[in-house]
């Protein structure tokens, strides 16, 4: 009898171990991370200019009268009652057919650029027409920011301020899942020259480092999928789901510590 017990706390054991790695395997990041080969990054990501992003330029000299007529005005809030440009000061517009209207210059087609493209595509261009010889051009990205939505702690948009971000990254801005969120169906939707698609993320996997979805791209929209649980417990919250397994696991070990108590009793 003494066997039995032992083999009763024994399957006991191995079945709460058999658990935990399953629900390993489920949330943890990168498993197969040590079987990934160092990737050599030859050109880093760069942001491509779209439809409908909002531009900041910015063309300044070593004489300021003569770049101040390609930059926007500054205005105040009583020069906006009295008349001025509503959108003075407030970024370029990329129209629908991919051109921004620039002072002096004119229509550019700036769809499909970098920031980096852009810049040297308005510095030629103000050299060519003879009115400045050294012009600086600083173009920055005022709407890039991408949405999360679904099994994460903070849910909502998020306003980039630099010019790249991976997806692990906004993840983390937005508190990481929780731990009903599946990691191998993270997908992201986005528009790119008029197409919208949505691709899928597995982030229990090394080959998300070289994925498309790496890095994201301006307005695009993460969505992590639940699990199977939280779709069947959608009104338990997550504090309390815990408090159940650990208050079945408490049941099983009293009652294998009961088991095996009885049985001793019963062999003296």
């Amino acid at each position: 009898m003494r066997i039995i017990s032992r083999f009763l706390f024994v399957s006991l054991a191995l079945v709460l171990f058999a658990a935990c790695r399953s629900q390993r395997e489920k949330v943890v990041y990168l498993q197969d991370v040590a079987t990934f080969d160092r990737e050599v990054i030859t050109k880093p990501y760069d942001v491509r200019i779209e439809k409908d992003d909002i531009l900041n330029i910015l063309v300044s000299s070593t004489d300021p009268e003569l770049s101040a007529p390609y930059n926007q005005v500054l205005i105040t809030r009583a020069q906006a009652r009295a008349g001025y440009a509503a959108n003075a000061g407030e970024g370029y517009l990329v129209d629908s057919r991919g051109y921004i209207n620039y002072p002096i210059l004119g229509q550019i087609y700036v769809e499909g650029m970098t920031r980096t493209e852009l810049e040297k595509e308005i510095q030629t261009r103000i050299i060519s027409s003879g009115y400045i010889k050294d012009p600086t051009v600083t173009v920055q990205l005022q709407n890039f920011k991408v949405s999360v939505l679904g099994e994460v702690n903070k849910p909502g948009s998020l306003d980039i301020k630099g010019e790249r971000i991976t997806l692990l990254e906004a993840l983390g801005m937005a508190g990481d899942l929780t731990i009903y969120g599946r990691r191998d169906r993270v997908f992201v939707i986005r528009e790119t020259n008029g197409n919208r698609e949505v691709l899928q993320a597995d982030l229990r996997k090394a080959d998300l480092l070289t994925s498309p979805v790496y890095y994201l791209h301006q307005n695009d929209v993460i969505y992590v999928e639940p699990n199977e649980k939280k779709t069947q417990m959608s009104e338990i919250n997550q504090n309390n789901n815990v408090n159940v397994w650990l208050s079945v696991t408490s049941t099983l070990v009293s009652i294998t510590t009961l088991t095996i108590t009885i049985i001793d009793k019963v062999n003296k």
